[in-house]
């Protein structure tokens, strides 16, 4: 069973950079998609991006495309989310999810309930 750690969230003027990162304890951390998602006071989660268990597939929501990297390191059993040009509106709790379905990216990335592990998030804060 995968267990996740977020770290890296802050507060970041807008148009400045942010990486998060996500350890994973487990074994099989390189069989399995990672996905970032994130969730703003009153909304609801959703899916922001994706990598596939080998890292070649990837999948952006059009709001963070061309500001939001992911990427996956197998051999250090982490993720990272290069975030970009921040905006207000990226201000939220982001999660890193995992799943070993071979669908679970890009095809799920817009359904947070099939992703089956999760950490516990980490706050971005983007002042207007």
């Amino acid at each position: 069973q995968l267990q996740l750690v977020e770290s890296g969230g802050g507060l970041v003027q807008a148009g400045n950079s942010l990486i998060l990162s996500c350890v994973s304890s487990g074994p099989t951390f390189d069989t399995s998609a990672i996905g970032w998602f994130r969730q703003a006071p009153g909304k609801a989660r959703e899916g922001i991006a994706c990598i596939n268990e080998r890292g070649t597939t990837t999948n952006y929501i059009d709001s963070v495309k061309g500001r939001f990297t992911i990427s996956k390191d197998n051999a250090q059993n982490m993720a990272y989310l290069q975030m970009n040009r921040l905006k207000p509106e990226d201000t939220a709790t982001y999660y890193c999810a995992a799943d070993y379905s071979i669908s679970a990216c890009p095809t799920y990335l817009d359904s947070p309930r099939t992703w089956a592990y999760w950490g516990q998030g980490t706050q971005v804060t983007v002042p207007s």
